[in-house]
C-alpha cells in the first residue's frame, strides 16, 4: 500500500460518524413516558387551557350556550375587593407557613439527627409524623371542635390558667380565624419538612461531623457552617413546596371556616369554588382560577430564582 492510500484510509478510520440524536434508548424513554404525558395532558394541561378559555365567557355551568364577554371578567377581578382580600390572606399564609414550618422542621430534624440512634427518638419521629397520615378533612373537623368556644379544649385550658381575657370564639372572630387555621396547617405539615430535612442531614458524610468536632467546632457550628450549607438545595425545595401549597390551599380552610366570618379567612381557592359552583358563575370562577395559576407560577419561579441566587452566593 502506498503512502497516499495509507493516509486516506487513516483519515477515514479517524473520522467519526456523527451521533444520531434519536436512538433506541430515546425511543424507549419516550414510550415509557407517553402514558404519563397523555394523562397529564388530559387532567392537568387541558383543564388549565380550558379554564383560561372560560374566563372570557359568562356561563352558569348548566346552560348549553355561553356568552362571550371578552376581558370583562378580568376587569371585574381587578376591582373585586374580596379577591384582593383573599390574595392578601394567601400571602399571610405563605409568609407564616414558611417562617414557622421551616425553622421548627429543621430544629426537630437536627434534634433527631443528634439522637437518632436512641429508641425514644425513633418513637417520637414515628408519632410526630401521624398528622401527615391524617386526612385534611378529619384534621379540620377535629380542630373545629378543639376551637369550639363552649365545648372545645382551648378556652377551658385558658380559664384554668387564669387567662380568661384570652378566651374567644377562635374561628368566629374576624381577628383570629385566619391565624387559628394557619396554626393547624403548621401542625399538619411540620412533620413532613422534619422528615425531609432529616433525610438530607442523614446524607451528610459522617466524616465531616467527626472532623469538625475534632477541630473543636462543636455541634452548633457544625450544623450552622457545614451541615446547613450542604442541605441548602433541600431547604430551597421545601420553601418552594410550602409556597405553592400555601397559595393553593383549600380543604382545611373550607372545612373549618368556609372562608368566614366576613371573608376574614377567605383564600383564592375557596373564593374560586364559591363563585364557580354555589354561585353558578363558572366564567368568573374560571377567571379566579386562571389568576391563581398565574400567581402561583410567577411566585414559584421568582422564589426559585431568589433561592438559587442565594445558594450560589453562599
Amino acid at each position: 500500500m502506498n503512502a497516499a492510500a495509507h493516509v486516506r484510509d487513516s483519515g477515514q478510520v479517524g473520522r467519526r460518524r456523527p451521533r444520531s440524536r434519536w436512538n433506541d434508548n430515546t425511543l424507549t424513554i419516550i414510550l415509557f413516558l407517553l402514558p404519563t404525558l397523555v394523562l397529564m395532558g388530559i387532567f392537568v394541561v387541558w383543564p388549565i387551557i380550558d379554564s383560561f378559555e372560560l374566563s372570557f365567557f359568562e356561563w352558569n355551568g348548566i346552560s348549553p350556550t355561553r356568552d362571550y364577554v371578552g376581558l370583562e371578567n378580568w376587569s371585574r377581578l381587578l376591582k373585586d375587593d374580596i379577591f384582593v382580600k383573599a390574595f392578601r390572606n394567601n400571602l399571610t399564609v405563605v409568609v407564616l407557613s414558611i417562617a414557622i414550618q421551616m425553622p421548627i422542621g429543621m430544629g426537630l430534624a437536627i434534634l433527631l439527627d443528634q439522637g437518632g440512634r436512641f429508641f425514644l427518638f425513633r418513637v417520637f419521629k414515628t408519632i410526630y409524623f401521624f398528622p401527615m397520615l391524617m386526612s385534611s378533612v378529619a384534621i379540620g373537623i377535629l380542630f373545629k371542635y378543639i376551637y369550639d368556644p363552649v365545648f372545645g379544649l382551648i378556652n377551658p385550658a385558658l380559664e384554668a390558667a387564669g387567662l380568661d381575657s384570652w378566651t374567644r370564639a377562635w374561628l368566629g372572630n374576624t381577628d383570629t380565624s385566619l391565624y387559628a387555621v394557619i396554626a393547624v396547617i403548621c401542625w399538619q405539615y411540620i412533620p413532613f419538612y422534619m422528615v425531609l430535612f432529616l433525610a438530607a442531614l442523614t446524607g451528610v458524610p459522617e466524616e465531616l461531623r467527626d472532623a469538625s468536632l475534632i477541630d473543636g467546632a462543636g455541634e452548633g457550628r457544625y450544623y450552622w457552617h457545614i451541615a446547613l450549607p450542604l442541605v441548602s438545595s433541600t431547604v430551597r425545595t421545601a420553601v418552594i413546596l410550602s409556597l405553592i401549597g400555601s397559595l393553593k390551599y383549600f380543604d382545611l380552610i373550607w372545612v373549618m371556616t368556609e372562608g368566614g366570618p366576613s371573608n376574614s379567612s377567605e383564600l383564592m381557592a375557596t373564593y374560586m369554588y364559591k363563585k364557580a359552583f354555589p354561585s353558578f358563575e363558572v366564567g368568573y370562577g374560571s377567571t379566579v382560577a386562571s389568576a391563581l395559576f398565574i400567581i402561583v407560577m410567577g411566585l414559584a419561579v421568582l422564589m426559585l430564582l431568589v433561592t438559587r441566587r442565594f445558594e450560589t452566593e453562599v
